[in-house]
């Protein structure tokens, strides 16, 4: 970081302030409180509608899924992304961007910074404080979502996004208004001419989007198709020496992973792919 001492010291705690406030660790957590009946019950129900649209798929990883997944795991996975804060991804998820991004910046890496899957904004809402606390004042934040939830997956070609959907469907599909995500910005202080708004689903907006380049990509698309569009719009954008880190490559059950493994198969990427934690990891564009 650029500045004196002093500047240094207020720009780290500033930026742990506001990590710490967008992962809401100052308030006690929910998921360790005892399960309630309600909760078994809620989850009991949506259980019982997915192995009956899903019993007879041909694929014996889907039965074998269908077996395994308890009501106890499914109230575990509602109160997990339902948590009041304006991110799902934990602190080290919010450290792993801090580091690229300052790296980004140290070696004077062209381009704007981007999410796809924004939820209620937390993590661009990171990097928009980033920006500030490192005296960048030209990069944009853009912040693509649909605003609307996640697509419906193609039970054919993602049985396990699909599977996924439908307990998300229980809690609203992840869906954050594009007003909604604005005001959490204000709320912090961080809504300017460098934040940027794509809303719409990627397949319409990510090709079209006014980006000339791009330094720092985040995929937090879920599913195979949404990571797979995002992939194929955005990373010919992506400066070299610039990072794209994938949020869900570690998620059980979901199509990211594959989606990523074919997109660098398919482009020849060598780059090593670094993990984050069990969810997250990222690489380097060489």
């Amino acid at each position: 970081m650029r500045g004196t001492y002093t500047q240094q010291l207020l720009a780290r705690s500033y930026l742990k302030l506001l990590r710490d406030s967008l992962c809401n660790l100052h308030y006690p957590r929910a998921e360790t409180s005892p399960i309630s009946p309600s909760e078994l019950d809620r989850a009991a129900v949506v259980l019982e509608k997915v192995r009956e649209r899903f019993g007879q798929h041909p694929c014996p990883q889907v039965q074998l899924m269908l077996k395994l997944i308890t009501p106890e795991m499914g109230v575990g996975w509602f109160r997990r992304n339902s948590w009041q804060a304006y991110t799902l991804i934990d602190q080290v998820g919010l450290d792993n961007i801090q580091r690229c991004l300052q790296q980004v910046v140290s070696a004077n890496v062209p381009g704007d910074l981007i999410e796809c899957g924004v939820w209620r904004g937390g993590s661009c809402i990171f990097m928009r404080g980033l920006l500030r606390a490192l005296g960048e004042r030209k990069r944009q934040v853009w912040v693509a979502d649909s605003f609307e939830g996640l697509p419906q997956p193609d039970p054919e070609q993602s049985p396990f996004d699909a599977i996924s959907h439908e307990f998300l469907k229980e809690i609203g599909g992840l869906s954050c208004s594009q007003e909604e995500v604005r005001e959490n910005f204000r709320r912090f202080d961080l809504l300017d001419r460098q934040v940027r708004f794509l809303p719409g689903w990627f397949s319409d907006t990510l090709k079209e989007a006014p980006i000339e380049k791009l330094a720092l990509i985040r995929l937090d698309a879920d599913y195979y198709e949404s990571t797979r569009d995002a992939l194929e719009a955005l990373y010919p954008k992506l400066s070299v020496g610039g990072f794209i880190i994938i949020d869900d490559y570690g998620s059980a059950g979901l199509g990211a992973r594959q989606a990523v493994d074919d997109f660098r198969r398919r482009e020849r990427i060598a780059a090593p792919m670094r993990g984050v934690n069990e969810n997250i990891a990222y690489w380097e564009k060489a």
